[in-house]
C-alpha cells in the first residue's frame, strides 16, 4: 500500500457519542482519494414476507458501531491500518418496484467494486444478496457461499412472487453464480414447510451445518467442517443476523429459537481468517425490535470480524 489509510475519528479528541455516524467513525468515501474496501447500505426492505423494518437496518447499524475501536486483539490485526476503508453512505433504491430496486443494488454495486474494491454491504433484506453476487460472479466466476442464517433461503416464490428476501439463492443457483462443490449454509433451524426444502437446497449445491450440530461438535470442528468445504475458492459470505438467537439479536424480521450465540458466530468468523473473502453482506437488522441497541452492536461486530479477515491486498 503506497498511502498511509485515513482511520476512525480520535475518540480522545471527539467523544464516541459525538460527530458524524458513520460505520466505526470512519472517513467518508468522498472525504478519501480512494479505497480498498467500501461500506455502504441499502435501505430495502419490501422484499421481507413477516415483519418489516430493515430499511432502517444500515443506520442502526452504524449508529451502534460507534464503540469500535482500531486494533482488533482476537486475531492481531489493525483493519483500518492494513488497508483504506471508507463508508460510502446509503444507495436509493424504489421501495416499490422489487425488480428496479434489484437492478439499482447491481448498477451500484458494479460502480462501486471498480477494478478491485471489496464491498461490504449493510441491508435491507436478504432479497439484495443476488444482485451482490451478480456483480462478484462478473469478477470472480462461480462463488463459494458461506451462507450464514435460521432459513435456507432457497424457496421458490412467495405469493407467486419469484424476487424476495426467502429466493436469492435459488435465483442465484439458476443463474450460475453458486460453486456447487463449495457453498455452505450455517446456522440452519427452526420448522420447514417439507423435507422436500432442504432437499432442494442441497441439490443447488450447498451443504449445511445445522444449529442444533454446534450442540454436538466443538467449534473448532465446525470450523473445519466449513474451511474444507469453500477450499481456496473465491468466498462471498451472506450473513443473516437472525442466525443469531433472538436473545442476541431480537430486532430481526423473522426471529428463531435456538440460535447461534454471538460469540460463537464471532469465533467462526475468526476461525476463517486465510480464506479467500471477495465480498459480503450483512442482513435484516430490523431495529424496530431491537432492544438497547443489542442487535446492532452485533451486526457492527459481525463486520468488524469480516474486516479483520480480509486477505492482504483487500
Amino acid at each position: 500500500m503506497d498511502r498511509e489509510p485515513v482511520g476512525p475519528v480520535d475518540a480522545t479528541r471527539i467523544p464516541r457519542y459525538g460527530g458524524d455516524s458513520t460505520f466505526a467513525r470512519l472517513p467518508r468515501y468522498s472525504e478519501v482519494s480512494d479505497a480498498d474496501a467500501l461500506l455502504w447500505g441499502v435501505p430495502f426492505d419490501t422484499g421481507v414476507s413477516y415483519r418489516p423494518g430493515a430499511r432502517f437496518g444500515p443506520g442502526h447499524v452504524r449508529q451502534s458501531s460507534r464503540l469500535l475501536r482500531p486494533y482488533n486483539p482476537a486475531v492481531g490485526v489493525s483493519p483500518f491500518a492494513a488497508r483504506q476503508v471508507a463508508d460510502a453512505g446509503d444507495v436509493g433504491v424504489n421501495p416499490f418496484d422489487v425488480g428496479e430496486a434489484i437492478s439499482t443494488v447491481e448498477s451500484a454495486a458494479r460502480e462501486m467494486s471498480g477494478t478491485g474494491r471489496t464491498l461490504i454491504t449493510i441491508g435491507g433484506d436478504h432479497t439484495i444478496a443476488l444482485p451482490l453476487l451478480r456483480v462478484q460472479h462478473e469478477r470472480h466466476g462461480p462463488l463459494a457461499v458461506l451462507h450464514f442464517d435460521a432459513h435456507l433461503d432457497t424457496w421458490d416464490t412467495y405469493f407467486g412472487e419469484p424476487y424476495t428476501h426467502g429466493t436469492p439463492f435459488r435465483r442465484a443457483a439458476e443463474e450460475g453464480l453458486i460453486d456447487h462443490e463449495h457453498s455452505m449454509h450455517v446456522g440452519l433451524r427452526g420448522p420447514l414447510y417439507s423435507g422436500v426444502d432442504l432437499a432442494e437446497s442441497a441439490r443447488m449445491g450447498f451443504a449445511a451445518v445445522h444449529c442444533r450440530d454446534f450442540a454436538r461438535a466443538s467449534l473448532d470442528t465446525i470450523t473445519e467442517r466449513v474451511r474444507a468445504r469453500l477450499g481456496s475458492r473465491p468466498v462471498y459470505a451472506s450473513i443473516d443476523i437472525d442466525v443469531l438467537d433472538p436473545g442476541f439479536a431480537p430486532g430481526t424480521g423473522t426471529p428463531e429459537a435456538g440460535g447461534l450465540s454471538s460469540r460463537e458466530l464471532l469465533e467462526l468468523l475468526r476461525g476463517l481468517e486465510g480464506l479467500n473473502l471477495v465480498g459480503a453482506d450483512l442482513v435484516e437488522v430490523s431495529p424496530a425490535y431491537d432492544h438497547a441497541e443489542i442487535t446492532g452492536i452485533a451486526a457492527s461486530h459481525v463486520i468488524y470480524e469480516l474486516l479483520s479477515i480480509l486477505p492482504e491486498g483487500r
